[in-house]
C-alpha cells in the first residue's frame, strides 16, 4: 500500500499515526517521521487492561525528539480519544480481568471485535478536520493472532470505504503488514539505530496484562502473555542476527 514511487511527494505532506505506546506503533511513528513533513499522533483510551501503554507515549515522544532533531521539528500534536463504548460492548481479555484463552472460533479472547475498524474511522474523522490524508497503523498479518481486522484485505477495504464516505482521499499505510517481529526490531534499527531500539525496549509497552515490573532483554512485561511471548521471540531472533559489537 506504500509504492516507493510516491515516497518523494510525501515529504511535504502530513500524516497521522495510530500511536498506542507499544513497540509496533513506536516503530510506525519513526517510519512516518522519515517520510512526512508533519506527523501527529493519536491514541485511544477504551478501558483496556494495559492502559499503562498510553502513559508510555510521553517518554517515547520525548526520546524521539532527543534522538533526532529533524524528527523533533516534524512532530506535531498528540491526541487521545476516549471510547468507553468499546469497553461496554466488549467481553474480551483485553477489557476484562479474565484469563487469556483460545476461543472456539479459533481466535484468542484478546480479540476486541471492531476495534481497528473503530480506531481507523475515528482517525479518519480527526484527519479530515486536521487536513491530513495519510494515516499510519501497526496492523500486521505476519506475526499476529489471526485478528481479522489486522488483515491487509480489511485495511484496503476500509481505505476505500473511508475515502468514499468522507469524500476525501485517505491513504492507510501499514508498514509492518508483512514483517515478523524480528523484522520489526530490525526496521527500528534501520530507522533510528541503536538509540531507537533502546528507546523502544525501555519505554514502549506490549504486555496485555499491563505489567511493567519485570525487566527482560526485550523490555518490560509479564513475560508470559501472547504479546510478551511474541515480542520476546522477535527480539531473540533479531539479537541473534545482529553483527557482534
Amino acid at each position: 500500500m506504500d509504492p516507493k514511487s510516491s515516497d518523494e511527494s510525501k515529504h511535504t505532506e502530513a500524516a497521522l499515526v495510530l500511536f498506542s505506546g507499544g513497540q509496533d506503533s513506536a516503530t510506525c511513528l519513526a517510519w512516518a517521521l522519515e517520510r512526512f513533513a508533519r506527523v501527529e499522533t493519536l491514541g485511544f483510551d477504551y478501558g483496556q487492561r494495559h492502559a499503562i501503554e498510553l502513559k508510555c507515549r510521553a517518554d517515547l515522544l520525548a526520546g524521539m525528539k532527543s534522538l533526532r532533531p529533524d524528527w523533533a521539528v516534524k512532530l506535531g500534536e498528540s491526541h487521545t480519544l476516549e471510547i468507553p463504548t468499546l469497553l461496554e460492548i466488549s467481553d474480551t481479555a483485553l477489557t476484562r480481568d479474565v484469563a487469556i484463552v483460545m476461543g472456539a472460533d479459533g481466535l484468542p479472547n484478546t480479540f476486541v471485535p471492531g476495534r481497528n475498524l473503530v480506531f481507523l474511522t475515528f482517525a479518519a474523522a480527526l484527519a479530515y478536520r486536521r487536513d491530513i490524508s495519510h494515516i499510519i497503523g501497526g496492523m500486521c498479518e505476519t506475526d499476529y493472532s489471526g485478528y481479522p481486522d489486522c488483515r491487509d484485505e480489511t485495511i484496503k477495504a476500509l481505505q476505500a470505504a473511508l475515502s468514499l464516505g468522507m469524500d476525501r482521499r485517505f491513504e492507510l499505510h501499514t508498514p509492518l503488514m508483512w514483517l515478523d517481529k524480528a523484522s520489526t526490531w530490525k526496521l527500528a534499527d534501520q530507522l533510528g539505530g541503536a538509540g531507537l531500539v533502546d528507546l523502544i525496549r525501555e519505554h514502549s509497552h506490549t504486555c496485555y496484562l499491563g505489567e511493567r515490573g519485570a525487566r527482560h532483554d526485550w523490555g518490560y512485561g509479564c513475560g508470559e502473555c501472547p504479546a510478551c511471548a511474541l515480542r520476546a521471540k522477535g527480539w531473540g531472533e533479531y539479537a541473534a542476527g545482529r553483527a557482534p559489537v
